[in-house]
């Protein structure tokens, strides 16, 4: 169509047409003058938008999908990574189960010493660099954590704080070389101080030279003044070796902690000694000794003669019991051997019979002939 001046006039029109459609219509409310062509209108075209929409749409749909595909792959990623993140947070269900533990015992610790503490997690271990056994924690003076705290775990001794951070501290494990702490001994209360030899057993240097020491002993910390840096009746560790006095002094012992400083995850840091020393009570109980059967053997006699002073069967006493005409006044032959027949009456007459009496020639029962 071509731009004259007929078409601009006519465009015109139908724009100033439209306008009074649009003004009437709007005033009209509901009751609209051209609400029926409108609906004849819907009636005619409505059928032919909708074969339009279907055929047009899955075009749309898919230039749609394309375009959106970038953002709903970057939303799965990250649906993906918070997921993970959350696996890892809750932990496998082994290793809650092991650190729950870990808290019971710990805090079963705490209650036989009457130790207040603040629970915490090692989050790291000193530099490999480093020629210190240290471990860090996720507390510090937010926490009221100080330094110079006792730290310990259901096991045992563990170190002591040494620097501390607002919500991080560092901890010196009591296997460091530069570590010593004042130990008792679990009956005979001698005094000593342990000193840590890395992955070796700590060695224990005792006051007393003569004292009695034996493998299988027990020490607990002994306190400090103040109770800083180490509160009393914390567990140390069990004797495993004695080295001979020699006279010396003083007696160096060598004792396997308790605590595996290798493996170390949940820790209390004793915020609040206890009123009293616990002494002996945190130690755990010994185990009972399993006891050893007792078999008892019952002799049972034998159906054999019994035999005499002289090793030989006493056939003669029997044969003199067994006979009823026997002397019961005989005396056993001490021999052993059986008596004469001769001899088993003692009425018996001791001259010989006469030949020319009874002619059986045997002596009657008095004797006589």
């Amino acid at each position: 169509m071509r731009d004259t001046r007929e078409s601009r006039l006519l465009l015109v029109l139908l724009i100033a047409v439209a306008f009074a459609l649009i003004t009437v219509d709007i005033r009209g409310g509901t009751n609209s003058p051209v609400d029926g062509a409108r609906q004849a209108a819907a009636a005619v075209f409505g059928p032919v938008e909708n074969g339009v929409a279907g055929a047009v749409d899955p075009v749309g749909n898919a230039i749609g999908a394309v375009r959106d595909s970038g953002k709903r792959h970057d939303r799965i990623s990250a649906l993906q990574a918070e997921n993970e993140a959350l696996k890892q947070k809750l932990g496998s269900d082994a290793r809650n189960r092991s650190r729950l533990n870990q808290l019971d015992s710990m805090l079963k610790t705490a209650g036989e010493g009457q130790y207040g503490i603040k629970a915490a997690q090692v989050v790291a271990i000193g530099a490999a660099q480093g020629f210190s056994w240290t471990v860090t924690i996720d507390a510090g003076s937010n926490d009221g954590i100080q330094r110079d705290m006792t730290v310990l775990n259901g096991e045992g001794l563990v170190g002591r704080v040494t620097t501390v951070g607002p919500s991080t501290s560092t901890v010196l494990l009591a296997n460091d070389p530069d570590f010593t702490v004042g130990t008792r001994m679990e009956k005979s209360d001698e005094l000593g101080f342990a000193t840590g030899h890395g992955d070796r057993p700590l060695s224990v240097q005792l006051l007393n030279g003569k004292a009695k020491v034996s493998p299988g002993d027990r020490l607990v910390t002994f306190g400090s003044q103040a109770d800083k840096p180490f509160v009393p009746g914390v567990p140390v560790g069990e004797v495993v070796k004695v080295d001979p006095s020699g006279g010396d002094l003083t007696r160096t012992i060598y004792v396997r902690p308790y605590v595996g400083f290798t493996k170390l995850d949940i820790v209390g840091v004793v915020v609040q000694a206890p009123r009293t020393d616990p002494r002996d009570q945190v130690l755990p109980a010994k185990p009972k000794p399993t006891p050893t059967p007792t078999v008892t053997v019952t002799a049972t006699p034998s159906g054999n003669p019994t035999p005499n002073g002289q090793g030989n069967t006493d056939i003669a006493n029997q044969n003199a019991i067994a006979d009823p005409n026997a002397d019961p006044n005989a005396k056993p032959n001490p021999q052993g051997n059986a008596n004469p027949p001769a001899a088993a009456n003692g009425n018996a007459n001791p001259n010989p019979p006469n030949p020319n009496g009874d002619p059986n020639g045997q002596a009657n029962a008095d004797g006589e002939q």
